[in-house]
């Protein structure tokens, strides 16, 4: 089992970061490729022209290994709304008359299929959670799977919810989308790295994740993968680098023809000198570590957190729906949860407030004495 990995962390001792849902630090490694990068930079006559194509070879290769894909079928993204407008702008226009996604779906995925949906006078169908909070994971993952049919062209959503965590069945409502032959497009920034993921399994199109979050790397740097189906498909940017021929700086000239695999969908300037770098090493470790091993120390960390939540009256999803590296809580009679946030705020427990929710998101860094200051300022509210 793994142990606190703090010790590769640089955070002040004072404080308590449970918030890596917004942001990740760096680990000390990531902190040192990315000098090493820069100070590199700093002549140009170290780097070869094969360079600019063998720099991100670590990166597919190592956020293939933790997806479960070929590396052929990673592109180099700079966000995740970039990922996302690449698969919707792909999307077949002649089958199903509506797209489904959730309440509460992170606003650049709505906007991105919202804006296909309107220009190809689709609907886009919203799934709701019950009212009730009771076996509300269970209810609202039935009717996401329930609502997909023949009339589907595309689900687009998140892993899982990236409010309040919410576990989606990934694998049921991949099945569901291939038996009505929809596309399936998966957000998986807040999840991807810390919750292990199949994309064959889940038989998922596209999964699409942020590099900042919890691949613990720099900002604006993301991977996506993008399956067998958008083998053929037109990518955003008309990128020199994204052609078949590109690695012959020699005889560089115009060419119609992309690149193998999803290698087409690479953003421009995707050598990224010094941010590739640093996200190689974050994927590294998370390899290494193994997102099974990384999800059963946050579950085993906060076991002693949910009897405190619950005995308080708040709500909390059920183990079976819920990730163990990022959850919500919420008090269902009040609408307090500002003041959770602010009490928090108070102890340096650094949570995010979302909607009604505040969210609390944990890691290899956190230890039991957050956790505890964390039960303590629970207590006291």
């Amino acid at each position: 089992m793994l142990t606190c990995q703090k010790h590769l962390f640089q955070l002040p001792e004072d404080i308590h970061y449970m918030n890596n849902a917004f942001m990740s630090p760096f680990m000390k490694q990531v902190e040192d490729a990315g000098i090493e990068a820069i100070q590199k930079r700093r002549n140009p006559s170290v780097f070869k022209s094969a360079d600019y194509f063998t720099i991100t070879e670590p990166l597919r290769l190592h956020f293939g290994n933790i997806i479960h894909s070929d590396p052929k079928y990673i592109a180099v993204i700079p966000s995740a709304a970039y990922g996302l407008q690449n698969a919707v702008s792909n999307l077949p226009i002649d089958t199903g008359s509506y797209a489904l996604s959730v309440t509460g779906e992170f606003p650049s995925d709505l906007y991105t299929i919202q804006k296909w949906c309107n220009k190809h006078s689709k609907k886009l169908n919203i799934i709701s959670p019950p009212q009730e909070f009771e076996d509300r994971g269970k209810k609202w993952n039935e009717r996401i799977i329930e609502s997909i049919n023949d009339d589907t062209a595309v689900v687009i959503m998140s892993s899982i919810h990236w409010q309040d965590g919410t576990k989606f069945d990934l694998k049921a409502i991949g099945q569901k989308c291939k038996s009505h032959k929809a596309i399936f497009i998966v957000d998986g920034t807040q999840s991807v790295g810390v919750l292990p993921i199949d994309v064959h399994e889940c038989q998922i199109d596209a999964l699409i994740c942020a590099g900042y979050k919890w691949l613990l790397g720099p900002y604006s740097l993301g991977l996506a993968y993008y399956g067998n189906f958008f083998d053929s498909g037109t990518p955003m940017e008309e990128s020199w680098m994204n052609k078949i021929h590109a690695q012959n700086f020699a005889q560089l000239t115009a060419d119609d023809e992309y690149a193998v695999g999803a290698q087409r969908y690479n953003m421009g300037e995707s050598s990224q000198f010094i941010q590739a770098p640093m996200l190689t090493q974050s994927l590294r470790q998370i390899v290494e570590w193994n997102p099974v091993h990384i999800q059963e120390y946050c579950r085993q960390l906060i076991q002693p957190l949910i009897p405190v939540i619950k005995s308080k009256g708040l709500w909390i999803e059920e183990e079976a729906y819920r990730t163990n590296h990022l959850f919500g809580i919420l008090d269902p009679e009040q609408n307090n949860s500002e003041q959770i946030f602010e009490a928090f705020q108070k102890n340096k427990i650094f949570t995010s407030l979302r909607g009604r929710v505040v969210r609390i998101s944990c890691y290899l860094y956190n230890t039991e004495q957050d956790i505890e200051i964390l039960c303590k300022t629970i207590s006291n509210l």
